[in-house]
């Protein structure tokens, strides 16, 4: 399956969102310093750039058919958990489509209520409970991305590390391979490959 490509109408937005993408981007794997959290309605600095990383995943991650109901069912990003993100993550990816899927953003208080997204992001709130989290959601099509410290070690498949004031990836490759996802090389450029049961 080819990669998605994103919708081609709105030229102007769609630039803008480029722009900021880029930017934010540069700075993360550069290494441009973060804040600490934030109250949910306004996010910290650290919190708006993971919500970039996540519109960017939607972008160079492959999901096998069978992981859409229909072709043009949207491709849903999910927030389990206590949200840090606020409105943030709606704004960045309103209006916004991957192909023929719109993007839309759901919030979840369970595990097994996430099943149905295409990538979910398990928030710190649910780090006691995270073994059993990604027990349930273990060979499903979904892409799983934290930043609980022992988010991969676990089964967890992406995990935002923040190292002297830098954002990185750290990437199970096996774990995504067993969800049938393909994630593109250039997240895995940037990004550590980490060995299943090491962190």
């Amino acid at each position: 399956m080819a990669f998605l490509t994103m919708n081609r109408r709105c030229p102007r937005r769609r630039s803008m969102l480029r722009q900021t993408t880029a930017w934010l981007l540069w700075f993360a794997w550069l290494g441009a310093a973060v804040s600490g959290a934030a109250a949910p309605t306004t996010p910290s600095d650290e919190y708006k750039l993971k919500a970039v990383f996540l519109y960017n995943f939607a972008q160079f991650v492959e999901w096998p058919a069978p992981a859409f109901r229909e072709p043009t069912a949207p491709l849903i990003i999910g927030v389990l958990g206590d949200d840090p993100f606020g409105s943030y993550l709606d704004d960045l990816v309103r209006g916004e489509k991957i192909g023929d899927h719109p993007l839309l953003v759901h919030r979840y208080n369970h595990g097994e209520e996430c099943s149905g997204c295409h990538i979910v992001f398990i928030c710190r709130s649910e780090a006691r409970e995270l073994e059993k989290i990604l027990a349930r959601l273990k060979g499903r099509s979904l892409l799983t991305v934290s930043d609980v410290d022992t988010f991969t070690r676990q089964g967890g498949m992406v995990r935002f590390v923040t190292e002297n004031g830098k954002v990185r990836l750290r990437i199970n490759v096996e774990a995504a391979k067993a969800g049938e996802l393909t994630i593109s090389s250039k997240l895995l450029r940037p990004g550590t490959i980490i060995t299943p049961g090491k962190d």
